[in-house]
């Protein structure tokens, strides 16, 4: 069983502006999450959020800490959320087991000691898409379906941003420290995501894209309104978003995406806007 790790440190916007396209990759790009056999791990340090993911191929994989959390286990002192990218898989969180079928999540509390992934086929892996927070107060395990989820349906095919928001844990569905987990699907014609695109300096953010067609992409958008980058994604891959970012996309096909955020306030509709003529104003 292999656990992988990388760290990457928090970014300045000011630096952030000199990035040229290697450099926003190395920085906020993340791949290769889903390797047979392993959990890979991406610990920022920006509001000390982790992104991983576990695809469990024939043997189970158990989430050992690794050496940047200085603790005994893994959730001694932070919360989980897992979703279920894959085939149907089953996780198990100190001897209690959940079967986790495709766009089901669960939430573990912080101080569970033993957290283990199963595939139900080995021909068919599961692949559990997974964000980390730190946390000060231990919830208890709650298994969430997209029928448990509040839904909001926004957008429209003229706009070309038709979509059904599923907000999987958040207060009234899942008491949770700080993260926060959600999945928003794209109707068939619809491209873009969260648009208008919008910043919230209380929390950080951390987008992964699935269900992109083979031959399609999605380009991922953020920075400051002044100073906008992109960075094109695959299927399976993952964003990093630092608070002072903005966070949108655009695909050449519709797709999902799941959205991760950690920070200081639990309120989902705290953000800041901005709206698309401000990114053509005189003043951008």
């Amino acid at each position: 069983m292999t656990v992988n790790y990388t760290e990457r440190y928090a970014v300045h916007p000011d630096d952030f502006e000199t990035y040229n396209n290697a450099r926003l990759r190395e920085n906020f790009h993340v791949g290769g999450l889903f390797k047979p056999g392993e959990i890979n791990l991406v610990y920022t340090l920006i509001d000390r959020f982790i992104v991983g993911g576990a695809c469990p191929a024939g043997n189970p994989l158990t989430l050992a800490t690794i050496d940047p959390l200085k603790s005994r286990n893994f959730l001694d002192r932070r919360e989980l959320g897992a979703i279920n990218v894959g085939g149907p898989g089953r996780i198990t969180v100190d001897g209690s087991s959940y079967d986790i079928a495709y766009k089901e999540a669960l939430y573990v509390g912080a101080g569970s000691k033993n957290v283990v992934f199963e595939s139900t086929d080995a021909s068919n892996p599961a692949r559990f898409y997974l964000n980390s927070a730190t946390a000060h107060k231990s919830y208890p395990v709650k298994k969430v379906g997209l029928a448990d989820a509040v839904k909001v349906e926004l957008g429209s095919l003229e706009t070309s941003n038709h979509r059904v928001i599923n907000k999987l844990m958040v207060h009234g569905v899942v008491e949770t420290c700080q993260l926060q987990m959600g999945m928003t699907e794209l109707k068939p014609g619809s491209v873009w995501n969260t648009m208008p695109a919008h910043t919230h300096n209380r929390r950080m953010e951390a987008y992964f894209y699935f269900e992109v067609p083979e031959d399609q992409a999605v380009c991922h958008f953020m920075g400051t309104r002044e100073e906008s980058r992109h960075i094109w994604m695959a299927n399976n891959q993952a964003v990093i978003s630092p608070t002072w970012s903005m966070h949108s996309g655009a695909g050449t096909s519709n797709y999902t995406f799941i959205w991760g955020m950690a920070g200081e306030n639990l309120d989902y509709d705290d953000m800041d806007k901005i709206h698309p003529a401000d990114f053509t104003s005189s003043e951008a």
